[in-house]
């Protein structure tokens, strides 16, 4: 059963993620250059039409981060052990997601190929980080209110 459960925390996180992110991309009228609602049905044109704008890469960056962030709360909430593990897990695919984006997308300026190491792993563990403190606090609340009922 806990199988089940962690795998929909990961898909519920990842959903999570790249909802956040094409929310964000559609936030600015000027770069919805494409029909469907998400982005990535036609990522190379979208990209190709982009490609001088640095300041579209770097909210991307934001924005994934945020995304990541969100996506790992969603997570740790989710998973009933390991929680910072599972959201650092939501921020590892969805670095090996934007590493082949890179990859295959030859569009991508060199700050934004250096700074999604630095964006997704960290504001994964964020997320998880901000569950499991939460998680903690209550435990010791719980735990100091039982001491409390005893005397």
């Amino acid at each position: 059963m806990n199988f089940i459960r962690n795998t929909i925390a990961v898909l519920v996180g990842l959903a999570i993620a790249g909802l956040i992110i094409t929310l964000g991309i559609r936030v600015f009228p000027q770069w919805i250059t494409f029909e469907a609602f998400a982005p990535f049905e036609h990522w190379q044109r979208f990209l190709y039409s982009m490609r001088g704008d640095n300041a579209f890469f770097g909210f991307l960056l934001f924005i994934s981060g945020l995304g990541t962030t969100v996506g790992g709360v969603a997570t740790a909430l989710i998973v009933k052990y390991a929680k910072v593990a599972y959201a650092i897990l939501i921020g590892f695919i969805m670095l090996f997601i934007a590493m082949l984006d890179v990859i295959i997308f030859p569009y991508h300026p060199t700050f934004y190929k250096i700074s999604i190491f630095l964006t997704f792993f960290p504001f994964s563990w964020i997320g998880g980080k901000i569950v499991a403190v939460i998680y903690e606090r209550k435990s010791k609340r719980r735990i100091a209110e039982k001491m409390n009922k005893t005397k």
